[in-house]
């Protein structure tokens, strides 16, 4: 059930307040209309940029709990919800990471997903339960995503892994000061009033996301997942995948293309693999040997000594 005290509460939140630039928005034409948006948007990194002593603390939760089995689970609602499902989802092709490793939960399940489930974030008992379903344990992260930070299904499933004994991290649009959960690390973007009133899939998703690319993107980065500033563990599951595969191996390597196709056939497919082969001059068993002693860093397995 929801507060009584909602309707103060909201008064209260800085994404629910009219933005004075934005006023006379409903007699501008098209191209003043863009303008304005695009001004706005321009704010967003700036908010950002200030939270990154915060997201560097949430990135060394992460990265500590990957390498003790544990996964990231997002847990949101809206365009909260469906920004920690998009990040989660896109992990497992561009890093070639398992899918359970990051997740995102949404309230109202899945079909909220492409059609808003109007009251399911209301259910604040849901948010724990939904954590849960994924046999949820002291070793993984959950990251709450609330641009008012009031979401009851967030708090919810927040307050449910700290009984948990897991870290909590906690993304949303709104004053430190204000936020009433404990939680390990809480990221604040503070983007002002939209320009839209209360639309925070506008300047508030887009801080949201911002913070994500960068959560997971250098997470995975700290796991060896990148060579220089190219993927090198994505899986060859496209067409596209298996000529961007192929297109790494040639840059990074300087081979034709016939070579980095043989080459890669020759890894199963596997980028790192392939990378270290061609230059350490190693066959696929050495290659993948030096990667396991470098802890699959690329740069470790090609500059390591491995003579002893």
């Amino acid at each position: 059930m929801l507060e009584s005290n909602l309707y103060e509460r909201l008064k209260t939140l800085i994404t629910e307040k009219q933005n004075p630039e934005t006023l006379k928005i409903d007699t501008m034409d098209v191209e003043k209309t863009l303008r304005v948006i695009n001004n706005q948007d321009k704010t967003v990194p700036l908010a950002v940029e200030k939270e990154i002593p915060y997201i560097t603390k949430a990135v060394h939760i992460v990265v500590e709990a990957f390498k003790n089995g544990g996964r990231l689970i997002y847990i949101g609602a809206g365009t909260s919800g469906r920004l920690g499902v998009l990040d989660a989802s896109e992990i497992p092709p561009t890093f070639g990471a398992d899918p359970e490793m990051v997740q995102g939960i949404i309230a109202g399940g899945y079909k909220a997903l492409t059609r808003a489930q109007e009251g399911a974030e209301d259910i604040k008992e849901d948010g724990g339960k939904d954590l849960m379903s994924l046999n949820f344990t002291a070793k993984d992260v959950a990251c709450g995503i609330s641009a008012s930070r009031i979401t009851p299904y967030v708090v919810g499933a927040i307050e449910k892994a700290k009984q948990v004994g897991a870290k909590t991290l906690y993304i949303t649009c709104t004053h430190r000061e204000q936020l009433e959960l404990d939680v390990d690390v809480a990221i604040c973007p503070v983007v002002g009033p939209e320009v839209i009133m209360g639309s925070t899939r506008m300047k508030s998703g887009t801080a949201q996301k911002l913070v994500l690319n960068m959560i997971t993107t250098t997470a995975m980065i700290q796991l060896g997942k990148v060579y220089t500033n190219m993927m090198v563990d994505l899986k060859m599951t496209s067409k596209k995948l298996e000529e961007r595969s192929k297109r790494t191996v040639i840059t990074v390597t300087g081979v034709d293309y016939h070579t980095a196709e043989k080459v890669l056939k020759q890894a199963n497919g596997h980028v790192k693999t392939a990378i270290v082969m061609i230059l350490s001059g190693v066959d696929q068993v050495e290659a993948k040997r030096r990667l396991e002693l470098a802890n699959g860093f690329v740069r470790g397995a090609i500059e390591g000594d491995f003579n002893n």
